[in-house]
């Protein structure tokens, strides 16, 4: 009788768990992403370079990817872009909690070239 009345609450608690270690991940890769774009802004002049990168860096959805990129003058300028992400929640019941999250990360370098 007890296990029928706590059960759904000990799922419902295991979703939310398994929703923030996915978003979690995505952030992480978000960070790797940023870092990616940057490096690849610092060596080529083209602009859609850092997203490029940024959408080949592994794992996120391209289309839910928005990079930006500022400050690119010449050698030994800085270049920072910034990298925002809207990731997928998918799981039932939690996803729809955490279904506004955007996940935000910048980086800045050097420009070598």
């Amino acid at each position: 009788m007890e296990l029928a009345l706590v059960l759904p609450l000990v799922v419902l608690v295991l979703l939310a768990v398994v929703q923030v270690g996915l978003l979690i991940r995505d952030e992480v890769l978000v960070v790797h992403a940023a870092r990616e774009a940057a490096r690849q802004a610092a060596v080529d002049p083209d602009p859609g370079a850092a997203a490029r990168a940024a959408a080949s860096g592994g794992g996120l959805d391209p289309a839910r990817l928005i990079t930006s990129e500022a400050g690119r003058a010449g050698p030994g300028s800085r270049v920072a872009v910034s990298v925002r992400y809207r990731p997928a929640t998918r799981l039932p019941i939690v996803g729809r909690l955490l279904a506004g999250v955007e996940l935000r990360a910048s980086a800045t370098m050097r420009v070598e070239r």
